[in-house]
């Protein structure tokens, strides 16, 4: 399938940037490029703000069941296009095309369930003390939105911010990322091929500080939503900050994993092993610090570790590849640079740790065992296929590691007993814990973190509120 260059989309066209510059796009499998990107400038963004702000005061009129007839089109596209789109989004980023397919369907889910959601969009009456006096709430869209979404899972997480946006009456600006912008794209030509009045959506790429100053900054944005690592989320924080404009921030986790004594190790490791490598790792919400109880530790770590060498590594396209590359070569050094501290400071390398092939930026899915927190890896976000082991000898030590970091996304727990489980729902500083299974990130369910991890929240009834005023009216009868 042949692999077609990216442009913008403005005002309801695709175009190039003003400028007419170009950015390249590599297969990280094989290093070749395949394709160029449009590059936006200041004025293709000026010129897609106005059209936001335009647009937006025709959507939010827009009554909510006929923003969710679109929704509901543009779901029904996607799915008569997954295996295309899912193509598409190999070839760019590298994972497998059994993930690919997952992704793009989850795209569709998205968008079917803000779709239903819009409609439910409720305010209240609340009763007066004073008779003659009306007292009400009503939930008004905030206006234009700037969403920046990351290049880990570029068609999901572009959808998973239109979803609530588009249902809520919101316009939306897209900068996605210029690595694998393809998959975006399609995902903004779903909802254009639904029917969406030009302006309510808008995609652009380039310069990623440039576009997120000026559109920050930018008077018509009332709304920033973005995902990515905590230093750009705080950057970009702050930025919104100094405009009082809202902000939904989905940034990075260490996610920490307990095993207790108790619980069916077999299940655990094959669960944990397939949660850890998704994606090669590069996944926010990944588990990623094992914390196993020291009386089944040694059962844990030979489980996990033949699981761990049976995954098939290579091209995303091949039907037996259950990991493909890094999707670019800084994540590739970072895995070197974290492999090689760790094992210097007496870290036990299970398996993996090395690089793997000649083209493409391919790396062993790899574990770590005896780790401790003087690791650079044990602090740092790894965002790459890497696990790190320790043991433990009571909850209340997992526990302490668990919250050690400023991090608090995603949390995950194996035990039979309901008593642990409690103790870990009271205890762990997490914005979503998952006991005894994978159970994250479905649409109707909130997605989000405390801490550092950010704010706000991505799925669930939570996702709209990001998007949504809260007016109060007060009104008294003559």
């Amino acid at each position: 399938m042949k692999y077609e260059n990216t442009l913008l989309f403005i005002d309801g066209e695709w175009c190039s940037g003003s400028e007419k510059q170009t950015i390249p796009i590599f297969n990280p499998a094989t290093d070749e490029e395949i394709g160029h990107v449009a590059k936006a400038t200041v004025a293709d963004l000026d010129r897609a703000a106005a059209s936001a702000e335009k647009a937006f005061h025709v959507w939010r009129r827009t009554p909510a069941v006929e923003r969710g007839v679109t929704l509901r089109k543009a779901a029904g596209l996607l799915r008569d296009r997954l295996e295309s789109i899912a193509h598409v989004l190999t070839l760019e980023q590298g994972k497998p095309l059994l993930e690919a397919r997952a992704e793009i369907a989850s795209c569709a889910d998205a968008f079917e369930w803000a779709a239903e959601e819009g409609r439910r969009l409720y305010g209240r009456v609340i009763p007066s003390r004073a008779a003659g006096v009306a007292q009400y709430v009503v939930r008004a869209p905030v206006g234009p939105v700037a969403a920046f979404t990351p290049w880990n899972f570029p068609a999901s997480q572009v959808a998973k911010k239109l979803a609530p946006a588009l249902a809520a009456g919101c316009s939306v600006i897209v900068k996605a990322s210029e690595e694998v912008p393809r998959s975006a794209a399609a995902i903004i030509t779903s909802l254009v091929d639904a029917g969406i009045p030009t302006g309510v959506v808008q995609l652009a790429y380039g310069t990623p500080d440039e576009i997120s100053r000026h559109l920050i900054a930018h008077p018509a944005i009332r709304k920033i939503s973005f995902t990515g690592s905590v230093p750009v989320g705080k950057h970009l924080a702050a930025l919104s900050g100094e405009q009082m404009k809202r902000t939904t921030m989905e940034l990075g986790g260490h996610g920490p994993a307990i095993v207790f004594k108790d619980a069916d190790i077999s299940s655990a490791a094959a669960l944990l092993v397939s949660g850890k490598y998704r994606n090669a790792g590069q996944t926010c919400a990944a588990p990623t610090r094992f914390m196993v109880h020291n009386d089944v530790y040694h059962e844990f770590v030979a489980a996990f570790v033949e699981k761990t060498q049976s995954l098939v590594v290579g091209n995303g396209l091949d039907a037996t590849t259950q990991m493909g590359p890094l999707a670019n070569e800084r994540r590739g050094k970072l895995f070197d640079q974290f492999v090689d501290d760790a094992r210097q400071r007496g870290a036990k390398l299970m398996c993996g740790g090395e690089s793997l092939f000649t083209r493409g930026t391919f790396r062993q899915p790899t574990v770590l065992a005896n780790v401790d927190p003087s690791m650079r890896v044990m602090n740092d976000e790894p965002f790459c296929p890497i696990a790190l082991i320790s043991g433990f000898d009571n909850p209340n030590e997992a526990v302490a590691e668990a919250n050690r970091l400023p991090f608090g996304l995603a949390g995950y727990a194996f035990t039979e007993s309901s008593a642990n489980a409690q103790f870990l729902a009271e205890n762990l500083e997490v914005g979503m814990l998952s006991i005894n299974h994978l159970g994250l990130a479905l649409p109707e369910t909130p997605f989000g973190g405390v801490k550092e991890s950010g704010y706000g929240s991505e799925g669930g009834l939570e996702s709209t509120e990001g998007y949504l005023n809260t007016r109060f009216i007060t009104n008294k009868a003559y």
